[in-house]
Order: C-alpha cells, then sequence, then structure tokens
C-alpha cells in the first residue's frame, strides 16, 4: 500500500479524501468469508481512511446497517437496484459533520433510466448509478458524487453505461456550474477497456465526456488488480475507479491491500484518493 508523504497528508479546507469500496455481497456461497465476519473490518477499513465521501457497491439492506452501526459518523443515500431496498445498492456514505446532503437520485443503466428495475442492453442484471450533492459547511463548495457499477457479462452494457453516466453529468454540470464532480465505482473493466478509455477522454468519436481525471494517475508504482477473489495479491488489472471532474485535481491515491489475520473485508480492494479544488 502506498502511505502519502507528509506534504500529502496536510488537508486544506478544499481537500476531499474519497474511497470506492465493493463490499462483495451477501451470499452463502462464501464459506468461510460470510459478510457477518467481514462487516466489522469493513468498517474498520472504512474509518482508518477516514474518507468524506465512500461509495459502495454490492450492498444489500442489511449490510449498510451492519455498517451504520460501526460508522456513526456517516450516514448514507441510495436504494436498490430493483427498487427501494430491494437487492444490492451503489449507497453513498457521507460525513455528516462535514457534508449535507442537498439532494439525490438514481438511475438505471439501460434504455429506460427512470424505469426501476430496468435491464439495459445485454446486461445480466439491472445496473445502477446513485448520485448525490453535497455541500461542505466549512466552505459551501459543492461536490457531485456519482457511484456505480457497469455489468460484468454485456459488453454494450458497460459502454452503453458509461455513455450514459457521463451524458447525466453533463447535463447536471449544466443545471449546476459551480459544482465539482467525482465519479467513482466497479466498472468491471481494465485500464484499456473501451468504457475506460472513454471516460478519460481518449475516445472522442464515442461521445463527449466530461474532463475526467484518473486517481490511479496520482498512484505509485504499479496498480495492479482490485478484484482478489478473498486470496489476496496485486497481480493483474484493477476493474475500481475513482474519476474527478475537472478542476479537481488528484493529489494522491492509493489501494488498501491490508488483510485481518489473513482474511479480507471483501474480495475487492478499496481505492481512496484525496482530490483538491485549486485556488481561485
Amino acid at each position: 500500500m502506498n502511505a502519502p508523504t507528509n506534504e500529502q497528508k496536510t488537508s486544506a479546507d478544499n481537500a476531499l479524501t474519497v474511497m470506492t469500496f465493493n463490499l462483495r455481497t451477501y451470499t452463502a456461497y462464501d464459506a468461510g468469508n460470510e459478510w457477518d465476519q467481514r462487516a466489522p473490518w469493513a468498517a474498520e477499513t472504512i474509518r482508518s481512511h477516514r474518507p468524506s465521501i465512500v461509495g459502495v457497491q454490492e450492498a444489500y439492506k442489511l449490510m449498510l446497517d451492519d455498517l451504520q452501526k460501526e460508522l456513526p459518523d456517516y450516514r448514507w443515500i441510495g436504494e436498490g437496484r430493483r427498487g427501494a431496498d430491494e437487492d444490492e445498492h451503489c449507497a453513498i456514505f457521507y460525513r455528516h459533520a462535514e457534508y449535507e446532503a442537498l439532494e439525490h437520485g438514481q438511475f438505471w443503466l439501460s434504455e429506460t433510466p427512470e424505469t426501476v428495475g430496468s435491464l439495459g442492453w445485454d446486461s445480466d442484471y439491472p445496473r445502477i448509478c446513485t448520485w448525490g450533492r453535497f455541500r461542505r459547511g466549512s466552505n459551501g463548495q459543492v461536490v457531485r458524487v456519482y457511484n456505480t457499477h457497469f455489468d460484468h457479462i454485456g459488453e454494450a452494457a458497460r459502454i452503453e453505461g458509461a455513455k450514459l453516466v457521463a451524458s447525466v453529468m453533463l447535463e447536471h454540470a449544466n443545471v449546476y456550474p459551480g459544482d465539482t464532480a467525482v465519479l467513482m465505482g466497479d466498472m468491471n473493466g481494465g485500464p484499456s477497456d473501451e468504457p475506460l478509455r472513454y471516460l478519460r477522454g481518449e475516445r472522442p468519436e464515442v461521445g463527449e465526456v466530461p474532463v475526467l481525471r484518473d486517481a490511479y494517475s496520482a498512484l505509485r508504482g504499479e496498480i495492479g488488480r482490485t478484484f482478489h477473489d478473498f486470496a489476496g495479491g496485486s497481480e493483474g488489472e484493477p476493474i475500481d475507479y475513482i474519476f474527478a471532474e475537472a478542476p479537481l485535481n488528484v493529489r494522491w491515491s492509493k489501494l488498501d491491500r491490508r488483510d485481518f489475520g489473513g482474511k479480507y473485508p471483501s474480495d475487492h480492494y478499496p481505492l481512496i484518493a484525496e482530490l483538491e479544488r485549486p485556488e481561485r
């Protein structure tokens, strides 16, 4: 894990620490890695980094309730991918002493994004993007946060989902021109896959995209994998990402690969980044 330098640890009033963390869903198939065992480790992982904003994926309501008990400094927004509390959430936790949730919403990664539970393109499951606007009490700055989970099967679903998320971000930027914005989540693809290249602005022919800075650009050394299937290790490529929309800069980023007695809080490593809005 790459530790920040002393200079990096000095967080100004315009800095924002964010985390994305696929928690691995609540399932009976994870013998020896059940959520009941992992929940305190997941909470400790979040607590140790003190992020202001955390996007989680694959979280059932009972998992969110467990984390909420362990993380009283946070509140969360979001609903399940089949509506209300049903199925997995892409919830966004925020430190309520620092930030106020102004508004939030959710859309489905499909041809009918307002239809609850809708499948898109060749997607295997309903996929969602949860978003919120958060105002910082210390300076009044507002950040929009988008948390998503692209499909693991459908190639068309991933690129079309990326295009849909980008279009919503651009639409919101016109409505809220003073905001900054962050996109995070499990994109189920490596850095060279088309959806990731598109989000980094490397495929302009695919469509318009916000100016997004990949947090891995500020990670020291090799990135390695983020999905490890409870086996640990670092060989491979990441599938979990944080993107900061200009004018936000990425000061540093790191992956937390710690274990707890040889066990892991999830089958994904969380990615943490500190973002900074330049002084005007």
